[in-house]
């Protein structure tokens, strides 16, 4: 487990917690560690929107959903309130931070340096050990507060990354339209996968 590299990824309390457990399922898919950090609205919405009851363990229910874990995966599930947890310290060494999706509370106690939790305290240890934090705010429409809040964090080094999905892979179910955005996300953490379609423009006019 010490030579496999180390992603973790947190699921807040706004909607979209497909995106969080799609990467999930990738990552799991392949010889990593995954840490994954579920804040307490975030359990909330997991149970509203998925068929998480809380009863099971998080790894029972990846594998409800389909999860073929690598022989070599290793994955370790938080709370926000374990705040001594190894992602918060800045000599934990990992390959990546994604918050999938990202409410606008958490996004703003990033930006603002407010590290109450193990999310944002993870996250803000990612900007100041220069570590790749990507963020997936799920709000619509952005108010000047929100926007304000990216732009900070943007400069700081974070990537924003809206969850806008494409469709010119012609999607035809819920789950490839969310792979559209979260195989971009694997983009960034350097993960390479073929869950997505590359865009290719040839001569024939081919898109793919």
């Amino acid at each position: 487990m010490a030579n496999l590299k180390k992603y973790i990824v947190a699921i807040c309390g706004a909607s979209g917690s497909i995106y969080g457990i799609r990467l999930i399922k990738a990552l799991l898919e392949r010889p990593y560690h995954v840490m994954v950090i579920i804040s307490d609205g975030g359990l909330k919405v997991l149970e509203h929107e998925t068929n998480f009851n809380g009863q099971s363990s998080f790894r029972e229910f990846l594998l409800l959903e389909g999860t073929k874990f690598h022989e070599s995966a290793n994955l370790e599930v938080f709370i926000q309130h374990e705040i001594y947890a190894a992602p918060a310290s800045g000599s934990f060494i990992h390959h990546g931070m994604a918050i999938a999706p990202c409410s606008m509370k958490t996004l703003g106690s990033i930006a603002s340096g407010f590290a109450d939790n193990l999310i944002t305290r993870s996250a803000d240890v990612c900007l100041k050990e220069r570590r790749p934090l990507i963020l997936l705010p799920r709000e619509t429409p952005l108010n000047l507060i929100h926007l304000q809040n990216m732009t900070r964090l943007c400069q700081a080094g974070a990537t924003i990354m809206p969850p806008c999905p494409a469709f010119y892979t012609s999607p035809s179910t819920v789950e490839e339209v969310c792979d559209t955005v979260v195989g971009r996300v694997l983009d960034h953490l350097g993960v390479e996968h073929n869950i997505i379609k590359r865009w290719c423009h040839d001569e024939d006019n081919a898109m793919f």
